[in-house]
């Protein structure tokens, strides 16, 4: 008997929450080995090989999980409209540093619940997401681009710089990319500059609303003690006004008991 979708979903889930700590640790090492024979282009050949080697190699296990995960997923088509762009850092060369950006993205949304109650820990994985792009996409733009005589970015500080410029959507136009693989870099920073402005925008849109919420619910608490308050005060003054009218005696009563205080008063009085 094969498996229904929902339960194709929660295997797909629990298989996410078990490799997430995996997928972290190999996209750390990915950083490492992809950073380092661009940040120091002096490094000897055995050890530029043996870079080359381990991100090739993780690349591959990145791809094979992703095809497992495919694999696992209930409904494929929805799968994998929430992550063409994990697909595109897999089948595209230049793209695939971004890769590790995917990874932090699919760490939030496999703890949108939790993060959704601690706000720190989501303003954390929104600071690493921007500061991992931006970190790659220099590296990325810096290795495509130094090798055409043309290009405008020579150095790791011009990367940054316009990294920095495309994401922000400010492109002064100074430095820009001159070869294909360069321009498809500048797409991904695009369109992630875009989803990490979406995220932030709707984290603090999220922040705010929870924080109206409380201010609401502290005012329902706070109206609906003053009412009981006012209710018990209104209580406690119906049953003075009971108790100081049974205590108090009526007109009648009170001329009677003058009546009956007077005849006292004759007959204990001397006989003239």
């Amino acid at each position: 008997m094969s498996a229904t979708p929902a339960l194709k979903d929660q295997r797909l889930r629990r298989w996410e929450r078990r490799t997430g700590g995996w997928l972290i640790a190999l996209a750390l090492v990915y950083l490492v080995a992809y950073a380092a024979p661009i940040l120091a282009p002096g490094l000897p050949p055995v050890w530029r090989h043996t870079a080359a080697t381990v991100t090739l190699s993780i690349w591959g296990l990145l791809a094979a999980e992703f095809v497992l995960r495919f694999s696992l997923a209930g409904d494929r088509w929805a799968f994998l409209k929430v992550r063409l762009f994990d697909l595109a850092t897999l089948v595209l060369p230049p793209l695939r540093p971004l890769r590790l950006v995917t990874i932090v993205f699919m760490v939030v949304r496999r703890n949108a619940s939790t993060l959704g109650r601690v706000r720190l820990r989501l303003g954390t994985y929104v600071a690493a997401c921007t500061a991992l792009l931006l970190f790659l996409s220099s590296l990325t733009i810096l290795d495509v681009e130094r090798r055409n005589p043309d290009a405008t970015i020579t150095t790791f500080g011009d990367a940054v710089w316009w990294s920095i410029t495309t994401v922000t959507t400010v492109g002064y136009g100074d430095l820009y990319p001159t070869t294909t693989e360069g321009r498809l870099i500048a797409i991904a920073l695009m369109v992630g500059g875009i989803a990490l402005a979406g995220l932030v925008t709707a984290t603090l849109a999220s922040w705010f609303m929870d924080r109206f919420s409380e201010l609401r619910d502290s005012e329902a608490r706070t109206n609906s003690e003053i009412t009981a308050l006012t209710e018990e005060v209104r209580r406690l003054r119906e049953e003075l006004h009971m108790r100081g009218a049974v205590s108090a005696p009526g007109p009648k009563e009170s001329t009677a008991q003058t009546g009956r205080d007077a005849a006292g008063a004759g007959a204990v009085s001397p006989s003239g």
